[in-house]
């Protein structure tokens, strides 16, 4: 006997989807973790990095200042290209940016970045710092002075800096001049045997002059020079006249083009006349760039330094021809320095707005001083519009889901669209209010016929209908993934790490042969954007070496041809590496530039050391060569792969060429293998202490894999064979198995 059928209100009650609140409660939830899984593991994506107290870039930008150095203003490079080193802050050579945020803040003054950098020089009659190089002169006190924004007040304030060794290190002095008002661009000069600086200060309607009490630390407001608010102004004494050049924003529009005025008077302290053709016109009509910087005198001509756009994209330089109360005219001249290619990854990739430069005491040698910034304009506002659009995409596809399975019902209520009842006196209003509403009608009414037509059409209990709620949730997943990535990811710069406030740089070098040009065309394009990548050296060990244009690089690239096939030749003497540390890294390696930059910090702190990212163990007798996860499981290691590890290479390579060395040479060669195993027996042997240091990366791809040209393909046999030079090396250089070391950096070494 058959059951009786169940009643039609408990089928719908079975196979009616999801309440709307239910649906959307879940479907938001899933993405909400989503979005707090992904933000947390991927963005940032080094949550590894220690913030430094107080420096917050904002959406004005992370800008930070350079020096330059050079015999003319227009021939300065950047102060790593002249190979200056500092001992005491661990860098081998000095690398730009001299003054960040960071240094300032360390100094016990918050600040978000630090621009507009102006130059004073005095004469200093101190000693010579320890460490000073001859070509460098001493004796001249550089005084530098720049806005820095307080991020607690979100106003610039003026703080200053001194070196005394020709710009290679800064004392920070702090903050020296806070008005209740923003303050920046502090063009300081001298008058009558005093000292001023004339900051901007548009905010409070005016431009002023400040007179120094106790110079740098201590100033007084001299006099309001004009009752205008003027921007980026300087002043210059040129032909028997004073020069005030600057933009009067004061007039609709005035800021956004950046027109240049100029004012004249027999004193900074007298009264200013306007310039009869202000605003100032270029010969082609167009408006005079706004001021970048102080104006210069060189072979006895004026220059004037403007910037390109408000926020600045880069500097121009003007010869100033004619220079009278009738009359201005200037020209650009070809102004070029050296700016790394690097992106965001370069401290001023994006662009650059201020430039100052003066002629040391000595005669010898210009200094300038550029700010940058890493990321263009507004970058974090463009992040965040972008991010919350993708959130938008997916909130509207959650919808679209919801009513294609039923779950949401897409219908607005008509009585949304009713129109009000008017008093008879208004009829006019009244017809305009009905026609409204009826065209709003209209709209909703057409709107429900669509989502009558959505509603249903996926039945999420049949696999077709699985498969595709499945696909749209990926989709889903993905655009909250790249949402999440544009608000919270960062601008994407993957920075160098400072020790003591001092950036440096390092040559990478590899070593490779022509059935692997493919893995290199792709490990030069990668790791030439990494930020302390000062160079790439290719030892070339065999077959046609490429030529130049194929490998797209953003660093400057060498290649160094061997005769002779010998892996010895990775630590081969070089004279021309012009950094200290040489980042030795297989080209088949693949990981960020972050994980780059950290073992970089590493090393600066131990440069006697190998510092690296592959541990290995040798231990057991007889002696055998293990991998890092048997390392790992023993809690410790003894060896440092060196086909991805820093060194100081006048220590390294000296030590792997020495007569000492000559039998282990020999091993290498009739090997063709262990060259690394032989620098870290070398190590061991040359100290007492911890000879090796390990970096855990964040993630590691060997491309050999993909590429086909893997040297070690039999992993049982390379194991083999390095036991055998494990034991051999021990017998010339000592026991390396006495010696284990359990520290690592990002690594605890759980298993």
């Amino acid at each position: 006997m058959s059951s009786s059928p169940r009643p039609a209100t408990q089928r719908r009650r079975v196979h009616s989807p999801p309440s709307a609140v239910a649906y959307l409660s879940a479907v938001i939830t899933l993405l909400v973790l989503i979005a707090a899984a992904f933000s947390r593991v991927f963005a940032p994506r080094f949550p590894h990095r220690p913030a430094t107290s107080g420096c917050r870039p904002d959406g004005e930008g992370s800008w930070s200042i350079g020096v330059y150095l050079g015999d003319s203003p227009f021939s300065l490079k950047p102060i790593e290209h002249w190979g200056i080193s500092d001992d005491r802050g661990a860098a081998w050579p000095v690398a730009n940016p001299a003054v960040t945020c960071a240094d300032v803040s360390e100094a016990g003054f918050p600040s978000s970045f630090v621009a507009n950098p102006f130059l004073f020089l005095q004469l200093w009659l101190g000693p010579c710092l320890d460490g000073c190089e001859a070509k460098f002169p001493q004796g001249d006190a550089i005084y530098m002075f720049f806005e820095t924004k307080n991020p607690i007040t979100s106003q610039g304030d003026i703080a200053a800096a001194v070196s005394k060794d020709a710009g290679v290190t800064w004392q920070q002095l702090g903050v020296v001049l806070d008005e209740e008002w923003h303050l920046s661009y502090p063009y300081v000069f001298r008058y009558n045997n005093k000292i001023y600086m004339m900051p901007e200060s548009s905010k409070k309607g005016d431009l002023r002059l400040y007179c120094a009490l106790d110079f740098p630390l201590k100033w007084k407001l001299e006099k309001v020079l004009m009752e205008k608010p003027l921007v980026d102004s300087v002043i210059i004494n040129f032909r028997g006249s004073y020069w005030l050049l600057g933009s009067d924003i004061s007039s609709y529009g005035a800021k956004q083009n950046g027109e240049l005025n100029i004012w004249y008077s027999n004193s900074p302290l007298a009264p200013w006349n306007p310039h009869r053709h202000n605003p100032i016109r270029n010969m082609d009509s167009r408006s005079s760039f706004r001021n970048g910087g102080r104006p210069f005198i060189y072979d006895g001509n004026l220059y004037r330094v403007g910037k390109q756009g408000i926020s600045g994209h880069s500097i121009k330089v003007f010869k100033v021809e004619i220079l009278t109360a009738n009359e201005y005219r200037e020209v650009e001249v070809p102004f070029v320095i050296d700016k790394p290619l690097k992106e965001q990854n370069a401290w001023n990739g994006a662009r650059s707005h201020h430039f100052d430069v003066q002629q040391l005491q000595s005669g010898q040698l210009w200094i300038g001083v550029m700010d940058g910034d890493r990321v263009p304009s507004r970058d974090s506002v463009h992040r965040l519009t972008v991010g919350y659009m993708f959130y938008g995409v997916t909130l509207l596809l959650v919808l679209i889901l919801g009513g294609l399975t039923g779950a949401v019902k897409c219908m607005l209520p008509l009585r949304w669209c009713l129109p009000q009842t008017e008093k008879h006196g208004d009829l006019f209003h009244a017809e305009q209010k009905f026609f409204l509403h009826y065209k709003l009608r209209s709209l909703v009414s057409s709107l429900n016929k669509f989502g009558f037509l959505l509603g249903g059409r996926i039945n999420y209990r049949t696999w077709k209908g699985q498969v595709y709620i499945a696909v749209v949730i990926l989709i889903l997943i993905f655009l909250t993934c790249v949402g999440t990535h544009y608000i919270y990811g960062g601008n994407g710069a993957e920075e160098p790490y400072p020790i003591k406030g001092k950036y440096s740089q390092f040559t990478l070098l590899t070593m490779t042969y022509d059935a692997r040009l493919w893995n290199l065309k792709m490990f030069v394009d990668h790791y030439s954007k990494c930020a302390s990548v000062r160079e790439i050296l290719v030892v070339w060990n065999k077959g046609q070496p490429p030529v130049q244009n194929e490998l797209k690089s953003s660093v400057p690239i060498r290649v160094r041809i061997e005769t002779k096939n010998t892996l010895n030749n990775r630590f081969k003497i070089d004279e021309e590496i012009k950094t200290r540390a040489v980042m030795e890294l297989d080209d088949d390696i693949m990981m960020a530039c972050d994980d780059l930059e950290r073992g970089f910090k590493v090393w600066r702190e131990h440069p006697d050391r190998i510092v690296g990212y592959y541990p290995r163990l040798a231990d057991t007798a007889p002696l055998k060569y293990r991998n890092e996860r048997y390392a790992r499981r023993q809690g410790g290691y003894n060896m440092i792969l060196t086909g991805a590890a820093f060194m100081d290479h006048n220590l390294a390579f000296k030590r792997y060429w020495s007569n000492k060395a000559e039998v282990g040479r020999n091993i290498v060669d009739s090997f063709f293998n262990c060259e690394d195993i032989l620098l870290n027996f070398l190590f061991m042997n040359g100290s007492s202490t911890s000879t090796v240091e390990y970096v855990k990366p964040a993630w590691a791809i060997d491309m050999s894999k993909f590429s086909g040209v893997a040297i070690s393909r039999n992993t049982q046999a390379h194991y083999h064979v390095r036991s055998k030079c494990v034991a051999k090396f021990s017998e010339f250089y000592g026991n390396l198995t006495a010696k284990r070391f359990f520290s690592s950096r990002g690594d605890d070494w759980d298993v």
